[in-house]
């Protein structure tokens, strides 16, 4: 087993709102633009089965998990891999709020098999990993910050 992150943002925006933009493409209709990124194959009323598709090898190939998603509003969302690259990966996202703005934490653990060769391979699905997951928080600040920003503005 090694470490994912930890790692975080701060977001100007409530939790709630941070985590419906979480949330969205899993528990409601998958926007088109994310078709290249997430399927859900099963939805339930907090918890979906979904395939996520994370571009490896400067895009060349493209890694497919299936994971199932749990969300605990507006506190936490959770992934546990069901069939991915490596034996077991478990990863959370955690919000605090305070004075209206969001702490949005990510932490996880990804085992390996086979020893040493393992955990080479290990080393390099975790910067992959961890990069998806740095780059899915860019865009997660942007939109709950942009929806912050308008609902004030109403």
């Amino acid at each position: 087993m090694r470490p994912l992150g930890p790692f975080g943002v701060d977001i100007a925006a409530p939790a709630e709102m941070v985590f419906d933009v979480i949330a969205a493409p899993y528990l409601g209709r998958t926007p088109r633009a994310m078709g290249g990124k997430l399927k859900v194959l099963e939805r339930g009323a907090d918890v979906v089965l979904a395939e996520h598709y994370t571009p490896v090898h400067g895009g060349r190939l493209t890694a497919t998990t299936l994971e199932t998603v749990s969300f605990d509003r507006p506190r936490r969302v959770s992934f546990r891999l069901v069939r991915g690259p490596v034996p077991a990966i478990t990863e959370e996202f955690t919000l605090t709020e305070h004075d209206g703005k969001t702490r949005l934490d990510y932490s996880g653990e990804l085992g390996t098999d086979f020893g040493a060769v393992g955990q080479l391979w290990a080393d390099q699905v975790a910067a992959a990993w961890q990069a998806a997951v740095r780059s899915s928080f860019k865009s997660i600040r942007a939109e709950a910050e942009r929806r912050a920003s308008a609902g004030m503005a109403e």
